[in-house]
């Protein structure tokens, strides 16, 4: 086969005259490939963060905040994944998760991000995103930074300047963590 057949090949590949491409074109007719699954370790740690859409407020009210803790609760659940530490921002959440599959984290995430959206945009008479795009999650491996993401995340507020000690903010595990108050 010479160049030109080659290319010609390889033309006829990338073109939607190719059926096996058919699927693979976005709304702008561009080549697209699928999302590759996100792979957790089980029985490890994992600092997880999912922000508001450019950066808006993803909670609007105290039921807001109460309605996202309790689908989280199911969602951990229902995909097998533990909760050690929390903080609900105003336009982002922190979380420190452990899964017990490798797609307990994603299923977890999903799962929570789409009915909290949901949820949120019925009680708002909204519509649209919440979410900018899936979450980021990081590997904790060390104890030393397992300890240090506990402080991170629950020190969120702080740092924001929002309030002036952890037990003031409402919406973090700080509570449970620091002194076993479960009422929070």
């Amino acid at each position: 086969m010479n160049k030109g057949e080659q290319r010609c090949r390889r033309d006829y590949f990338l073109t939607s005259a190719n059926p096996l491409n058919s699927s693979a074109k976005s709304s702008y007719g561009k080549l697209t490939m699928p999302r590759r699954p996100r792979m957790y370790l089980p029985g490890y740690p994992y600092h997880v963060v999912q922000r508001g859409n450019n950066r808006e407020a993803c909670f609007l009210s105290t039921d807001n905040y109460q309605s996202y803790l309790a689908f989280l609760a199911q969602s951990l659940a229902r995909y097998d994944t533990q909760l050690h530490a929390y903080v609900l921002m105003t336009n982002h959440v922190h979380l420190l998760l452990t899964p017990s599959t490798v797609d307990g984290i994603s299923k977890t995430m999903k799962d929570l991000a789409s009915r909290y959206a949901y949820a949120l945009n019925k009680t708002h008479n909204r519509s649209g995103t919440i979410w900018e795009g899936r979450h980021k999650a990081s590997i904790v491996q060390a104890d030393s930074y397992l300890l240090s993401c506990y402080r991170y995340i629950e020190l969120n507020p702080v740092a924001a300047g929002m309030i002036t000690k952890p037990e003031e903010y409402r919406w973090s595990s700080y509570g449970v963590n620091a002194w076993g108050d479960y009422s929070s």
